[in-house]
């Protein structure tokens, strides 16, 4: 599986890429990933602790279908406070430490599926067959 990224320098310092082209390889759609599940922990009103943990809750559906976050080549991110967006950038990068990043969208919303989620993100993954 080929997978190109088309990096922009001003994108690299919001840790996505324009672009991302893939040739060959199996394309995983998955669905939206909050950061309350998937831990005992109580992270309600914890930005940082959510966005991590959505990226763990990611990496365990995408190693279910032999994936991994490196796979991802696009994400929505949904978050419900704009003042967070700097600061998912900088947890995005601690997950993607080779710069790869995947194209992406930062969407602020009102509110999501339950009251005490901070953040949602939804991706596509190609996967070589």
């Amino acid at each position: 599986m080929e997978k190109k990224f088309y990096p922009g320098a001003w994108q690299q310092q919001r840790a996505f890429s324009p672009a991302v082209a893939t040739r060959g390889g199996r394309i995983i759609w998955v669905a939206g990933h909050g950061g309350v599940h998937g831990t005992n922990e109580v992270l309600d009103g914890d930005f940082d602790g959510q966005a991590r943990q959505a990226f763990r809750n990611l990496a365990a559906t995408l190693a279910q279908a032999n994936g991994k976050l490196s796979d991802i080549v696009t994400m929505t991110v949904f978050i419900i406070d704009a003042r967070h967006g700097d600061r998912f950038i900088e947890i995005r990068k601690e997950f993607f430490p080779d710069a790869k990043y995947p194209a992406s969208a930062l969407i602020s919303v009102a509110g999501l599926a339950r009251p005490s989620m901070m953040i949602e993100i939804q991706c596509v993954a190609v996967v070589p067959d």
